[in-house]
């Protein structure tokens, strides 16, 4: 759904940080649609006493941007000043203790999980009336995929089909869950407030089942908000942490999850972390990567990593070297074979590289991974040749291969 540009805006927004003993870095690109809807928010050191704990989200916004926008603001207040969160109201909680010059207790678990699902649901509603106030016709929504760090837990939490997946011991530990109209509990829902569930999308239209705003399809008389077409209520799930084996966590929109398995994101991120400690390069490789194996959406991804994130690898580093050194030289050989009168253009090249067995290529983002080292020699030996596919067409679609 949506219109898409002619060529994508490959520029990126980065930003990275460190603290509580973690370390972040994000990146988000609008690629080929025609307006940047995606938002995110990262913060190290909570309000209302909650220093060792930090927040990090990715909100997928739809038909607009105005509600990614408000909750990428707003969201993480509603969290931790709500009752439900400081575990009891007024005299109880931690907001009320702080104040007073007293050290807090942590709040339980149950509370934490209580008081993102009220935040979630208060914001809604706050948007809401906030649009009938205006006589707003904002008909925009978005999803929501967080993680919540606490010194002992990690809070993941999911409203939509962004996603979130912690890496631990080498291997995807666990993943949030999509919420599609598809789903059977999700379409029950749907079904219950007089909905139905057509092409995978409610009533014909929405791709999501949850997601804030929305408000057409939050208008069933006689049903909560839980239990409309689409709901705002999140899942959370709570993980201890393992200081010993916690690597990273990846928070992500639609659009990368879209052409990679959680299996391949995960190799790919431990991959970059071997050759690279700039986080925000690996998340500039992760949308690169995902726009060249053929995403049309925008793209936002959250990469936070913790003491037990891989090291950078000196033997990981010289192949690297060595792949990067033998890609140019393979640039180069395809290049002089034409001769100067037929020289290939860039996806003839890289549809040629696709058919060869490559050693060394990054796990799960393969050639697509390494399209800039081979567009980059392209371009230093054959810097006046057009290239027709605008620098991001899906070479697995164009030369037939699943390695791309």
């Amino acid at each position: 759904m949506g219109a898409f540009l002619d060529k994508p805006k490959m520029e990126k927004y980065n930003a990275h940080g460190e603290g509580n003993g973690l370390s972040y870095g994000l990146s988000s690109m609008q690629g080929w649609r025609v307006e940047m809807e995606d938002a995110h928010t990262a913060v190290i050191g909570l309000p209302h006493g909650l220093g060792s704990w930090s927040f990090f989200a990715v909100y997928d916004g739809h038909a607009g941007s105005q509600v990614a926008r408000y909750c990428c603001e707003h969201l993480l207040e509603h969290i931790t000043s709500n009752p439900d969160f400081r575990g009891g109201g007024p005299g109880g909680g931690v907001e009320d203790a702080t104040e007073a010059g007293v050290t807090c207790p942590e709040p339980s678990v149950e509370s934490v999980k209580n008081g993102i699902r009220t935040g979630f649901l208060q914001i809604d509603e706050h948007m809401r009336a906030i649009s009938e106030r205006k006589h707003s016709a904002d008909r925009s929504g978005s999803t929501a995929v967080g993680l919540m760090v606490s010194p002992s837990h990690f809070y993941f939490i999911n409203c939509g089909d962004s996603r979130a997946l912690l890496s631990r011991g080498e291997r995807v530990h666990f993943f949030t869950q999509d919420h599609k109209p598809s789903n059977p509990l999700e379409k029950e829902r749907i079904q219950n407030a007089g909905g139905a569930v057509m092409i995978q999308r409610v009533n014909g239209s929405l791709a999501v089942s949850r997601a804030l705003g929305d408000f057409d399809y939050k208008c069933v008389h006689g049903k909560g908000p839980t239990e409309q077409l689409v709901s705002p209520e999140p899942e959370v799930y709570e993980i201890e942490r393992a200081d010993a084996e916690d690597e990273f966590v990846v928070l992500a929109c639609d659009g990368i999850w879209d052409v990679m398995t959680n299996e391949e994101l995960c190799d790919f991120v431990r991959s970059r972390l071997e050759v690279t400690e700039d986080l925000e390069r690996v998340c500039n490789d992760i949308v690169d990567t995902c726009l060249y194996k053929g995403s049309r959406d925008n793209m936002s991804v959250i990469l936070v990593c913790f003491p037990g994130a891989p090291k950078i690898n000196p033997e990981a580093v010289k192949r690297e070297a060595e792949l990067d050194k033998y890609l140019q030289n393979r640039v180069e050989e395809l290049i002089q074979k034409q001769g100067v009168k037929s020289i290939p253009d860039l996806a003839h090249v890289m549809c040629v590289l696709a058919t060869e067995t490559i050693p060394n290529l990054p796990p799960g983002g393969e050639l697509a991974s390494k399209r800039s080292v081979v567009e980059e020699m392209y371009n230093k030996l054959n810097p006046y040749q057009s290239d027709s596919t605008c620098g991001a067409t899906n070479w697995g679609n164009v030369c037939g291969s699943s390695r791309l």
